[in-house]
């Protein structure tokens, strides 16, 4: 049996387990929530009633986050890309880049949306700029870490690469990363030529129109 995943393709945090997946080229069996099958939806939230996806469906088993699902796979169902190394301190520098582009990319960016859809009088200014802050001086700390490097960690594509690839992604559309930042707008740059991570971006286009601040006219 064929796991199974409960996700959308415009999310980020699935667009980082697809990432994972079509790297390896791993089987699995799609339920994909939204209008075209609602009964998936309500099975997650039986799952998993904080309602936040991807969720993976292992014989039965849920296996919930993003990185957890990337790291069960890997155990589970390997393929040829090893997305964390075995080596100990490697494996280290891999979740910790996968923590701060979590932590440091994605949480302020999505501050920002999720502000975007509040009714007006609710909206919380001091707090998106807080979070363009915390924007900017992670693409500060990453463009230096950058330069010279392929790659976030390790000299190979990783977990690292997995998170940092939509959470840029979005990121930039969010709040500009701005041309100071050569490093990590190349980076982005790799990543969106990546055949992982391309193939989910191409997968999420007909969505959007689902992004409150509006998308940008390119990638």
């Amino acid at each position: 049996m064929r796991p199974v995943l409960y996700f959308h393709p415009f999310s980020s945090y699935c667009q980082k387990v697809l990432t994972a997946v079509y790297e390896n080229g791993t089987a699995f069996d799609a339920r994909m929530l939204g209008p075209e099958d609602p009964s998936a939806y309500q099975e997650l939230t039986a799952m998993w009633p904080v309602k936040r996806f991807p969720v993976l469906v292992d014989d039965g088993k849920p296996v919930l986050e993003a990185t957890i699902i990337i790291e069960y796979l890997g155990v589970h169902y390997p393929g040829p890309v090893k997305l964390i190394p075995d080596d100990f301190d490697q494996a280290l520098e891999v979740r910790m880049l996968d923590r701060f582009f979590d932590n440091y990319i994605s949480t302020p960016q999505q501050r920002i949306v999720f502000n975007a859809i509040r009714p007006e009088d609710k909206r919380d200014a001091y707090g998106v700029q807080e979070a363009r802050d915390m924007l900017d001086a992670a693409y500060g700390w990453l463009d230096q870490r950058m330069a010279g490097r392929e790659w976030a960690a390790c000299d190979r594509f990783s977990l690292a690469d997995c998170a940092a690839a939509p959470f840029l992604f979005y990121a930039d559309w969010t709040h500009e990363i701005a041309d100071r930042f050569a490093n990590v707008r190349a980076y982005r740059s790799r990543l969106l030529a990546r055949p992982s991570f391309a193939r989910a971006v191409d997968e999420a286009r007909p969505y959007r129109q689902l992004f409150p601040l509006g998308a940008p006219d390119r990638d």
